[in-house]
C-alpha cells in the first residue's frame, strides 16, 4: 500500500467517523449497530471483552467497584482480563504467603455472570514489577531452586483457578524493545531461556485446557522494528524448542499516528505462518498528540482503530480482543502518559459519564466488517 493510498484511506476514515459522530448526536444512539459488541463479535466467532482492575494504592480507584462501569462490562463483553490481580506483586507480595483475594472476587463476577476470564500473567519477565523479596531471593539460588519455586508459584496459580481460566498470558513483555533480545532479570540469570520454558511447561501440566499465550507490546510503528524482529526470534525459539506456546498476544496500545500497514502486515503474516493464534489482549488508544476539541479527537481515535482493526480482522487466527478497560476515566493512561495540557485522555470506548464515543462505533463496525472465524 503506497503512502498516497494510506492517506487517501484515513482522509475517507475520518470523513465518515466525523459524519457518523454528528449522526450520533442527533439520534442518541450509535447507527451502525445498536446491539452489545459482545453480540457482534459472536456473530464472526470472535471473543470481545475488557480488563477490569480493582485498583491499587496511590492510584485511581479501581473500575471494579464502580457499579456503573460493571454494568457495561455485563452488558458488551463475554470476557475479562484481571488488570494486576493476578501478577505476582500482588499473588506474592510477600513471601510465606499467597494473595487470592482480589482476583478470586473479580473471578466470582465472571462466573456469576456468565463471563470467560483471561489470566494476566504468570510471568513478568520484567525486575520492575517482581517483588522484592522475589529478586533478592531467586538471586541467590542456584538453577534447581530457581526452577522448583517458579514451577510451584505456576502450579499454585493455576490450579487455584483451575478450568476458569479460559487463556493465560504465562510470559509477558520478555523481549527489550531497543534490542530485541530478551531481557536480563533475577530469573534469566540464573536459568536463562529455561526460566521460559519452565514457565509454558509447567502452565500446560497446570491449566491443561487454557490456551497458552506470549504477551508483548510491539506496535506497527516504524520505532518498534528491532521489538517486532525480536518477538519473532523468540517466537521462532519457542518452536525449534518445542515450548508450548498456542498464541501470541498482541497488547495494541496504539498512538494517533499512522502505522506502518506493509511492515506490520509482514510480522503478523510471519507470526501466523509460524502456527500460531492471535489475540488482542489489551487494546486502547492514545489521544495524547491530537489537538482539538473532543470531537476532533474522537474521530482521530477512532479512525485509528478502524484502520488498524481493519486489518487484524483479516486473520481468522484473531478470535479474542480486549480492551485495556471501557471507561476513560480508568486507564492506565491517565497517569502514565498524559497529555502536556492536562485534559483528561479519551482511550477507551466510553467516556467518564459512561457515554459510548466514536471508539466503540468504529470497534462494532470493525467487527461487523470482519469475515467470520
Amino acid at each position: 500500500m503506497t503512502s498516497d493510498n494510506n492517506a487517501s484511506r484515513r482522509q475517507f476514515v475520518n470523513g465518515m467517523l466525523a459524519g457518523a459522530l454528528a449522526s450520533c448526536v442527533t439520534r442518541g444512539a450509535f447507527g451502525a449497530e445498536s446491539r452489545a459488541i459482545k453480540a457482534i463479535a459472536a456473530d464472526k466467532g470472535i471473543l470481545f471483552g475488557s480488563s477490569v482492575g480493582a485498583g491499587r494504592p496511590g492510584t485511581l480507584a479501581g473500575s471494579f467497584n464502580d457499579p456503573r462501569y460493571l454494568e457495561i462490562l455485563k452488558t458488551e463483553c463475554s470476557i475479562l482480563v484481571p488488570e494486576n490481580e493476578l501478577k505476582s506483586y500482588v499473588i506474592a507480595a510477600e513471601r510465606d504467603r499467597y494473595n487470592f483475594e482480589p482476583g478470586d472476587r473479580i473471578a466470582e463476577f465472571a462466573k456469576t455472570n456468565g463471563l470467560k476470564l483471561r489470566g494476566h500473567n504468570l510471568l513478568w519477565n520484567r525486575a520492575e514489577y517482581t517483588p522484592k523479596w522475589l529478586i533478592e531471593w531467586f538471586g541467590a539460588q542456584n538453577a534447581q531452586e530457581g526452577e522448583r519455586w517458579l514451577r510451584e508459584y505456576i502450579q499454585k496459580v493455576c490450579t487455584h483457578y483451575g478450568d476458569q481460566i479460559h487463556s493465560w498470558d504465562v510470559v509477558n513483555e520478555t523481549v527489550e524493545p531497543k534490542t530485541g533480545e530478551i531481557r536480563e532479570t533475577p530469573f534469566t540469570r540464573v536459568l536463562g531461556f529455561d526460566a521460559l520454558r519452565i514457565a509454558y511447561e509447567a502452565a500446560r501440566e497446570s491449566a491443561p485446557h487454557a490456551q497458552l499465550v506470549y504477551n508483548d507490546y510491539m506496535s506497527w510503528g516504524a520505532e518498534d522494528e528491532k521489538h517486532r524482529t525480536g518477538v519473532l526470534r523468540l517466537l521462532q525459539q519457542f518452536k525449534a524448542r518445542k515450548v508450548p506456546v498456542d498464541a501470541l498476544g498482541i497488547q495494541s496500545h496504539l498512538g494517533s499516528g499512522a502505522g506502518q500497514h506493509r511492515e506490520w502486515k509482514a510480522f503478523v503474516d510471519e507470526v501466523v505462518a509460524m502456527g500460531y493464534r492471535l489475540l488482542i489482549t489489551e487494546f486502547d488508544i492514545s489521544d495524547k498528540d491530537v489537538s482539538g476539541d473532543l470531537k476532533a479527537r474522537d474521530t482521530r481515535v477512532a479512525a485509528v482503530a478502524r484502520d488498524y482493526l481493519d486489518m487484524m480482522f483479516s486473520y481468522r487466527q484473531l478470535d479474542q480482543v480486549l480492551c485495556w478497560g471501557m471507561v476513560d476515566k480508568y486507564s492506565w493512561l491517565q497517569r502514565f502518559s498524559p497529555r502536556a495540557d492536562k485534559a483528561p485522555l479519551r482511550p477507551d470506548p466510553y467516556d467518564d459519564l459512561y457515554q459510548p464515543k466514536l471508539l466503540r462505533e468504529a470497534i462494532a463496525a470493525a467487527l461487523m466488517s470482519a469475515r467470520r472465524r
